[in-house]
């Protein structure tokens, strides 16, 4: 049984059902499935998992939120060469760049995408919603 973390930072509660639903197909598929808030996970968690699904919507001009989520992030890709991950999160005005940006920063750190990031703007939709229990299912696997 794999042993996955959800790690998600969230302002509108847009990410926050984005990251309930890949929590849900990880469970659904077996997996030992761990709900996480940004600021209750460390690096110091990551050899814990066996997979780390990552969420944050795009704040200010396309980036991670700075205050909580960037810093984890920066502490935590130093521990996920050849780990797989998944990416995640809503935007608003912008488009989606961040993502793109935040794939090659976990490229650079050697992680491995289990399957496509997956986005979407403003509440996600019922389909956004599968993609994002199709993620937790690839993350379990």
């Amino acid at each position: 049984m794999a042993k996955v973390a959800i790690v998600y930072w969230s302002g509108s509660g847009h990410t926050e059902k984005m990251a309930q639903a890949v929590c849900e197909g990880a469970k659904a598929a077996g997996a030992d499935a761990h709900l996480y808030k940004a600021m209750d996970f460390s690096a110091s968690m990551v050899n814990q998992f066996d997979t780390v699904a990552f969420g944050c919507p795009a704040r200010g001009n396309e980036q991670l939120e700075e205050e909580t989520m960037q810093p984890l992030w920066d502490a935590c890709k130093t521990q996920l060469k050849g780990k797989r991950i998944g990416l995640f999160g809503s935007y608003g005005a912008g488009g989606g760049p961040w993502m793109q940006s935040w794939e090659e920063d976990a490229d650079k750190a050697g992680a491995k995408l289990a399957c496509l990031s997956v986005i979407c703007k403003g509440d996600p939709d019922q389909h956004t919603l599968k993609e994002c229990v199709v993620m937790g299912v690839s993350l379990a696997r």
